[in-house]
């Protein structure tokens, strides 16, 4: 071989590896798509919402007059009839409150019995008067006087009986002051709280104070804070479940009964302090989220579940059962904002509109546009390499 033909070889040798490299990757490889079937199915549209777990009915047992805590009959825990009595405060000054206000009775009625027998004194000498007077016996002035006696005698016994009223209903508040230190319950239920000690003073000058809380743990009520951009789709009558953080497998239904109307924010500006300025409170309300309880009661005969418990709520807004069902993933929007999918139909892919209903976290209802069977797909080798390559992490720069 001579060194022309050797040299225009080596030349054109580099040029053959690139038209083949260049071959090889421009190759274009088939299109795998991931699919999925149209499948008949059951679906349920939920609203998820945290709760907390109350008593149905929970009251606040208090003091309704001040004195020494003399007894306390239940303990924590204890389970409590209605109308049992819990509590007693000493009743000294109750009694003794009670004797003074008998006594100052006891002393105007005394005093209306003094005048009802003036009054009587007073007819008798106004009579004798009038007789006295037809008979020119005596004067004007005696007449007139005995007139004056027994009217004023009059007013003074009218006085005294708006006082025996008024000392009456002294003597009842004072009975029912010393009726007060026996304290009853006033519902059936459990002990779940101790508030006052036996010994201590009580005060109920300005406001009753607390001996005891007591629920009825028979029934439990779920405050679940539904958020605002739910809160629209909920309604009362819905189906409701919920799991504890204990069983969380475990599910008890309820129904929901009721919505609150006002929103948890404010709630807790009622419960705050009026002191707060109106744009921090405005700055607060804007920032933090909105929630509004939605309520719903639920039995608990064995009271496993327990006041201030948490609660995961589901609230099902909408249910179809033996549907048309397709992935999530599938679903994708035109440009007129409708729902469309891709179905592969003999290698080849066809875009239908579809109409959709309820939507959970995995599958869409199809009330139209597709059939069971049909292959929708969710996904394919060339948009997997595409988002593979954009995702691909550079390699740092070498160091110094």
């Amino acid at each position: 071989m001579t060194l022309t033909k050797k040299r225009s070889l080596l030349f054109l040798l580099p040029l053959l590896v690139l038209a083949a490299t260049f071959g090889i990757t421009t190759r274009t490889d088939p299109v795998e798509y991931l699919t999925s079937p149209v499948l008949h199915g059951n679906i349920e549209q939920t609203v998820l919402a945290s709760g907390t777990l109350n008593a149905v009915n929970q009251v606040n047992v208090g003091a309704q007059v001040s004195g020494q805590l003399k007894s306390l009959k239940v303990a924590l825990g204890d389970q409590v009839t209605k109308d049992q009595l819990i509590a007693e405060i000493d009743p000294i000054l109750q009694q003794y409150t009670l004797r003074q206000a008998q006594a100052d009775l006891d002393s105007v009625k005394a005093q209306k019995q003094a005048k009802q027998a003036l009054l009587r004194q007073y007819e008798q000498a106004y009579r004798r008067q009038q007789m006295m007077w037809q008979q020119d016996a005596t004067s004007k002035a005696s007449l007139e006087d005995a007139a004056a006696s027994l009217d004023t005698t009059r007013a003074a016994i009218n006085q005294l009986d708006a006082e025996i009223k008024s000392a009456q209903v002294a003597v009842d508040t004072a009975k029912a002051n010393l009726g007060y230190t026996r304290i009853n319950a006033p519902i059936s239920g459990t002990v779940v709280s101790v508030v006052t000690k036996q010994g201590q003073t009580v005060t109920a000058n300005q406001s009753i104070p607390t001996i005891i809380k007591l629920a009825d743990l028979d029934t439990m009520t779920v405050k679940a804070e539904i958020s605002e951009a739910d809160v629209i789709n909920v309604k009362p009558g819905m189906k409701v479940w919920f799991t504890t953080l204990g069983e969380p497998d475990k599910r008890y239904y309820a129904t929901l009964r009721a919505i609150e109307p006002a929103s948890t924010a404010d709630s807790s500006d009622d419960d705050s302090s009026s002191s707060s300025s109106s744009s921090s409170s405005s700055s607060s309300s804007s920032s933090s989220a909105i929630y509004y309880n939605g309520l719903f009661d639920v039995a608990n005969p064995d009271h496993k579940l327990r006041v201030s418990m948490t609660a995961q709520v589901t609230i099902i807004t909408g249910e179809a059962k033996d549907v048309l069902l397709v992935p999530v993933a599938a679903i994708e929007n035109n440009e007129r904002q409708q729902a469309t999918v891709r179905v592969l139909e003999q290698d080849r892919v066809i875009n239908k509109i579809i109409q959709i209903g309820l939507k959970d976290s995995l599958n869409v209802q199809v009330i139209s546009g597709l059939n069971e069977g049909e292959q929708v797909i969710l996904g394919d080798s060339q948009s997997s390499a595409a988002t593979s390559s954009s995702g691909q992490m550079m390699p740092p720069p070498p160091g110094p």
